[in-house]
């Protein structure tokens, strides 16, 4: 459901087509949720669909502008204010953690230490959206999506501490006699 929050929500900031909406979620929304080109365009259908959006201009070779309606601000409000953010708690990567004496030592520090590269390449990739993006210029969205990123620079750097740490107490571990088979 937060697609179609996401696609209100740069709406009401300004009016775009869906090439624009891509190229917004490309190089920002994808550290926070990514978005194909396919899901957005069947989304911006379904928010036309439900009187969320409207055409308010078209261009050269079917290009589409979209802007928010009062029925879409409405319901980007009411998201924002009233219904609970979900939280998710599952993570495929710390399951796999939970049961890592079921492999060697070798094998079991090479997997935290996986998971540190990536949050590392992570961490870059975040890295290069700050250096890339005017955060003076593009006034309210750029300021809250400044506070986004900052929480993913942070997020990125704490897995990257904790797979160090997980790795060194690992190595540093005793063999126990008692594996399981």
């Amino acid at each position: 459901m937060s697609l179609r929050h996401a696609v209100l929500g740069l709406l009401a900031d300004h009016p775009a087509s869906g090439y624009d909406l891509l190229r917004t979620f490309q190089t920002s929304l994808a550290n926070v949720w990514p978005a194909t080109q396919s899901q957005l365009y069947t989304e911006l259908n379904r928010l036309a669909e439900a009187g969320l959006v409207t055409v308010a201009a078209e261009g050269p070779r079917g290009r589409k502008e979209y802007t928010v309606t009062e029925a879409g601000r409405a319901e980007l409000l009411h998201w924002l204010v009233e219904v609970e953010p979900l939280r998710n708690r599952r993570s495929d990567a710390l399951l796999r953690v939970f049961f890592l004496d079921h492999v060697d030592p070798g094998q079991a520090r090479a997997y935290v230490e996986r998971e540190g590269a990536q949050a590392a390449e992570h961490h870059e990739a975040l890295l290069e959206v700050e250096r890339s993006v005017d955060w003076d210029e593009g006034g309210d969205l750029a300021f809250y999506g400044r506070l986004t990123l900052e929480w993913g620079l942070r997020f990125t750097r704490m897995q990257q501490e904790w797979a160090a740490w997980a790795a060194e107490h690992i190595r540093d571990r005793a063999p126990r006699d008692t594996a399981r088979p």
